[in-house]
Parts: C-alpha cells; sequence; structure tokens
C-alpha cells in the first residue's frame, strides 16, 4: 500500500508527463524552422537505444528533432540485433532527419564512440533515450560555447572530490553541482546534453580494448578521463536541472548498478592504474596505446 508521500510523489510525475506531453505534442504539430546552431564546425547529436527503451524512444526522437536550433546530423545508434525490433514509428522518423545506423554491442558507449569514429572533426552531443528534452536544450547549450575558451559544456554534473591522498574519493561522496560552475573537476552526468567540441579528447577515447577492460560500464568516466588526460575543463550552466523519465522507461537501468554497487569506483581505480591522475595531483607522464581501436 502506498503511503501518503509516495503517492503525492507519483501523482505530481503523472501531472509533469501530461504536460510534458501536451508540449511535445504541439511542437510536432505546428513545427518552427530551427535556427542555425553557428558554431565553426558541423554539429552531431548522437545516442543509443536498445529494445527494452524502444516504446518510449519515438517520445524522446521527437523532442530532439524539434528543436530551437538545428543540428546537421542526428544519429541513432543501435546494435546489429536490436535493429529488427525497433518500431516503426521509429523508422518513420527518418523522414524527419533522423538518421539510424548499426554497429557492434557497445553498450552505453555506442552513444558517442561510432560517431566520434565518423565525425571526429564536429561538435557531439550526447544525449539519452528516455527523456524528455525541452525544446531550448540544444540551444543552451550551443549558447554557452566560447571560441575563445573552449570547454566541454554540460546541463548536470557533480563535483569530483578529492582527498589528501590526491586520489579521488568515492563516487557516492561527490557533490551534485546546482549552479553555474567551470572546473576540471565538473563530471558531466549526461541525461540532459553533454557537448563536446571536436579535438577534446585523448587519442585513446576510440581504442575499444581499453574502454571495455577499463571501463565497461561507465562511459561517463571514460570520457571524463579521456578530455582530462588533454587538459581540458567542463562547464555545467544553469541551476538545478530536472529530468523527467517517460513511465517505464527505467525497467532497466545502467546508471544504478554504476553507483550504487561501486562500478564507477572499480573503474577509476583502474584508470588510475593505467593513465595516472589527470591534474588531481602530480602523476607519471600518461601513456598511450598508439592506436586508434576499432
Amino acid at each position: 500500500m502506498l503511503n501518503f508521500s509516495t503517492f503525492v510523489q507519483k501523482l505530481k510525475h503523472k501531472l509533469r508527463v501530461a504536460r510534458a506531453l501536451n508540449e511535445l505534442s504541439q511542437r510536432v504539430r505546428q513545427p518552427r524552422a530551427p535556427k542555425p546552431h553557428g558554431l565553426p564546425h558541423p554539429l552531431v547529436v548522437s545516442l543509443t537505444s536498445y529494445s527494452a527503451r524502444f516504446p518510449v524512444l519515438e517520445l524522446t526522437l521527437k523532442g530532439i528533432l524539434h528543436q530551437s536550433v538545428g543540428a546537421d546530423k542526428t544519429v541513432l545508434w543501435v546494435s546489429r540485433a536490436d535493429y529488427a525490433n525497433l518500431p516503426e514509428s521509429v523508422l518513420a522518423l527518418r523522414n524527419e532527419g533522423l538518421e539510424i545506423a548499426q554497429c557492434e554491442d557497445l553498450k552505453s558507449f555506442k552513444k558517442i564512440i561510432p560517431t566520434l569514429r565518423l565525425y571526429p572533426d564536429s561538435f557531439i552531443v550526447t544525449l539519452d533515450d528516455d527523456v524528455y528534452y525541452r525544446e531550448t536544450l540544444l540551444e543552451e547549450l550551443i549558447s554557452a560555447y566560447d571560441s575563445n575558451s573552449p570547454a566541454i559544456i554540460c546541463h548536470r554534473a557533480h563535483e569530483v572530490t578529492v582527498g589528501a591522498s590526491g586520489l579521488p574519493r568515492p563516487y557516492a561522496e561527490w557533490k551534485k553541482i546546482r549552479s553555474e560552475r567551470r572546473s576540471p573537476l565538473v563530471f558531466p552526468t549526461g541525461v540532459m546534453g553533454v557537448l563536446y567540441p571536436p579535438g577534446v579528447f585523448h587519442e585513446d577515447v576510440c581504442n575499444e580494448d581499453l574502454f571495455q577492460a577499463l571501463c565497461p560500464t561507465a562511459d561517463d568516466v571514460w570520457l571524463y578521463w579521456m578530455w582530462r588526460l588533454k587538459g581540458n575543463e567542463a562547464k555545467k550552466i544553469g541551476g538545478r536541472t530536472r529530468i523527467l523519465e517517460w513511465p517505464s522507461s527505467q525497467s532497466v537501468n545502467l546508471r544504478s548498478p554504476n553507483t550504487q554497487n561501486g562500478g564507477n569506483d572499480a573503474c577509476i581505480a583502474r584508470l588510475v592504474a593505467r593513465y595516472g591522475l589527470p591534474g588531481f595531483a602530480a602523476s607519471g607522464p600518461v601513456p598511450s596505446s598508439g592506436q586508434s581501436g576499432s
């Protein structure tokens, strides 16, 4: 039996979903021509999905395709095994500019690795497949980019906290950042979008052997290490950003094992052993694989 507090929370979520569906429906019925993004290189929106999320994927994609600023490409990556299960409603969105591509099942890394390999000189915005995206989300990310002082731009982030030893403290102790901040210790948590300028990553970023061995379940940790190794910073924009997940979309959720069972901490320990501590404390030279991966 639900207690009163849980009942109220569920009711509020239903109301938020209803408002989001109404707004999205109006956006789709009365589309407006998107503004040019104005970036110095092409803009690619990249995301991935899998069969368990396909029932809500159409809603997410419509929110992405109907933005106030237009991307040059919007690419959905799915594994070859999942491709056959895509609903017709999702396939139909190719008529609205969606590109659907098949790749090896790299789990959450499908969100960005295939796109990085194809479009290394583009700005890439990564998004998730299970949430409502407001019309101005892309515009907000792009507007915060400064070509004179490039940084990774995100809506949601944690602060990496560092212990007296110079090592990052356990992930569970990292603090949510609720106001605008720029720092090497800003750790983008994705979901509501991350903008990666071209050239921000270490050369190992697409090396499948390495990220599968060191960070198989935590693409955000891997990406953080890769841009830190290049001496970059991230900027969290705006204030608190709430996530609205579509109902039933979290029946399978990669975020929980990583945060609740120490998955991120295990990945971080392996990255420290392999690459050292980029900017956390004095560390030795950064090794390179000498290959781009496949």
